[in-house]
């Protein structure tokens, strides 16, 4: 029988952690990818740069988002954006008016930079993992650096990093519950609703279980089937 807390309709809110927090969960954590992979290959290159400066803040970057609780992440920039923002209208609009900040955007963001972080470190590696000779060979064959890099270093390197964006991707889907802090309606949150207004909260946080299951399940059968497409013609021993 179907419990009465997660029952469809206006008696119950199975409807609304699956057809809307589950969603917005995807969704969030979707939009924090891919945020997440672009600050990575920024991160990614300045590391690898020949400029010092350019390491440092790679550095610094990599080791203040690692150094800190995810959960603190999203609570300063939630909440630290909204200061800078009323700072900025203030400042330079003469704007007075409590500016409020989209929770979706301000999530996505926070989640993004947790992602980039850890994401830098492994496309660092994945670059230092495509051999040499294959550069050189491309560059023998009258490639520019770029055309070496988009053609020869970019493709490979994604073989790479696959394993290790995959599990990223995992630990991504389960901390866009950090984001039920700031009252973004996911997963969790709705969860939490059903649990403080039917009372039965091994019910309602047993749903949110299985839709976070179900969503790790179906992405590790997505990461399967892309690491053996981009690892097609490759010999393994």
């Amino acid at each position: 029988m179907w419990p009465e807390a997660l029952a469809f309709g206006d008696t119950g809110f199975g409807d609304e952690i699956l057809f809307l927090g589950a969603p917005l969960t995807f969704f969030l954590a979707l939009a924090a990818l891919v945020w997440g992979l672009l600050l990575g290959l920024v991160n990614a290159s300045m590391a690898l740069s020949r400029s010092r400066v350019l390491n440092l803040v790679a550095d610094v970057y990599t080791t203040i988002i690692r150094g800190l609780p995810e959960f603190l992440v999203v609570m300063i920039v939630f909440f630290g954006s909204g200061i800078l923002l009323e700072q900025i209208a203030s400042s330079v609009f003469g704007y007075e008016e409590p500016i409020p900040i989209n929770k979706f955007i301000a999530g996505a963001f926070a989640l993004g930079l947790i992602f980039g972080a850890y994401g830098g470190e492994v496309f660092r590696g994945a670059f230092m993992a495509v051999p040499k000779g294959q550069i050189e060979a491309g560059v023998a064959c009258g490639m520019t650096p770029s055309q070496v890099f988009f053609r020869v270093r970019m493709p490979q390197m994604w073989r790479f990093a696959l394993p290790g964006l995959g599990n990223l991707w995992m630990v991504l889907l389960k901390d866009t519950s950090l984001v039920s802090v700031i009252a973004l309606d996911e997963t969790l949150r709705w969860s939490k609703v059903a649990a403080e207004r039917t009372q039965e909260p091994f019910t309602c946080f047993l749903f949110a279980t299985v839709i976070y299951l179900a969503l790790t399940v179906v992405s590790d059968g997505f990461r399967y089937r892309l690491e053996r497409y981009t690892s097609r013609g490759v010999r393994t021993a």
